[in-house]
């Protein structure tokens, strides 16, 4: 189930769903070189650029796009630990991306609820959460566990709102990869694209993102003019 502080458990009238990887801190080259390397310990040869495209999706759904489809599947279980291993050795060296604390604050300030929408491992997502130093500014978070289907599936973000108890007519979502992107289309949600985790702007647009920031400092620095800004006033 999705981790939500009881103090909050009340109804908001919008919420801001984030993306964690690439979106709050600085990990998309890290899973790619952790996937990399579980690869190869697995006898397969996959380029960095393919892996790097591929990161934002579901582990089950990053074997599939990257795999060969006669592989034997007996196998994943054992490439997807591997690639928790390499990135564990990655914890101490986690940061969070310019800006994420402070816009994760300005959202909760304007009376939204702040949710984490990540298909992270429980263990992961603790870590990427203690490198954000913001949970006094979330509301709840979602891990893998609480998803059928990972991305560009919507679920996480579904099993957000819930938390939340927010509609999707009254949410906005915050990515840095295309899955991000089509996952709240899914839903119709408006998705800001930020290009730090590696994806180009024109990219993020093409997959349907309503605006592109550079960072989480841009995003918060144009914060009231963005669809944060618009959806705060709106519900209001």
């Amino acid at each position: 189930m999705p981790t939500t502080d009881p103090a909050r458990t009340v109804q908001h009238p919008g919420a801001v769903l984030f993306d964690v990887d690439g979106t709050l801190v600085d990990s998309s080259y890290i899973h790619t070189l952790a996937w990399w390397q579980a690869f190869r310990q697995a006898g397969y040869d996959v380029p960095m650029a393919s892996i790097h495209r591929s990161v934002g999706m579901g582990g089950d759904r990053i074997l599939d796009h990257l795999l060969p489809e006669d592989r034997d599947p007996d196998g994943d279980a054992d490439i997807m630990t591997s690639h928790a291993a390499v990135f564990s050795t990655f914890w101490p060296s986690l940061r969070r991306l310019d800006g994420a604390r402070d816009l994760l604050a300005q959202c909760f300030d304007s009376g939204l609820a702040v949710a984490l929408a990540s298909s992270a491992r429980d263990r992961d997502l603790e870590i990427l959460r203690a490198a954000i130093d913001a949970d006094a500014y979330i509301h709840a978070a979602t891990s893998s566990a609480d998803a059928k289907e990972s991305k560009p599936a919507p679920d996480i973000l579904v099993a957000a709102l819930e938390a939340v108890g927010v509609a999707a007519e009254n949410a906005v979502y915050v990515g840095d990869a295309v899955w991000d992107i089509y996952a709240a289309g899914k839903l119709n949600i408006p998705a800001i694209g930020l290009t730090c985790g590696g994806t180009s702007e024109a990219e993020l647009r093409e997959a349907g993102a309503v605006e592109v920031y550079e960072s989480p400092r841009a995003l918060l620095d144009n914060l009231a003019g963005s669809a944060i800004g618009r959806l705060a006033a709106r519900v209001r």
